[in-house]
């Protein structure tokens, strides 16, 4: 008879794991994101700075477009790893964006979030990781250095 022996878990397995309990505690879940993200796309075309923006992109392709952010949140969320793709390219192919909408959308955003999320912690757990997102796309798209590096300080 052989020794009985246990796989471990690998560190990234671990912290994936604590992300999704964490998450699971603040009462975000898939089923949450799902209504997050069309009551924040709702606004988002209902908002006259940014719903030409977003329709001028998508069109009437808004039923994948959601489907994407709802895997995409998944994964920024719970850390479910549901979403691949390449968000900065698709924001720096944008037209009619300016540095200023990144505020914009924070603001619906963060409404959002204050009439959905199912506590103040999932509220707050959101907002920071969509303030990460909008710096980024923003460095991205705005702060270049004249060989078209994104600058970083």
């Amino acid at each position: 008879m052989t020794a009985p022996f246990a796989i471990e878990h690998s560190v990234a397995e671990q912290k994936r794991a604590q992300i999704r309990d964490a998450a699971r505690i603040m009462g975000i879940d898939e089923t949450y994101l799902s209504i997050m993200v069309d009551e924040f796309y709702a606004r988002i075309r209902a908002d006259a700075r940014l719903g030409p923006i977003f329709e001028a992109e998508i069109g009437k392709n808004w039923g994948p477009h959601l489907d994407r952010m709802k895997r995409f949140w998944a994964s920024v969320a719970l850390n479910a790893g549901t979403y691949s793709g390449r968000p900065v390219a698709v924001h720096q192919n944008l037209r009619g964006v300016a540095r200023g909408d990144f505020d914009h959308w924070l603001g619906l955003f963060r409404a959002t979030l204050d009439d959905t999320a199912p506590t103040p912690e999932a509220a707050n757990y959101l907002l920071i990781r969509a303030e990460r997102i909008a710096q980024s796309l923003r460095i991205a798209m705005f702060e270049r250095d004249e060989d078209g590096v994104p600058a970083l300080g």
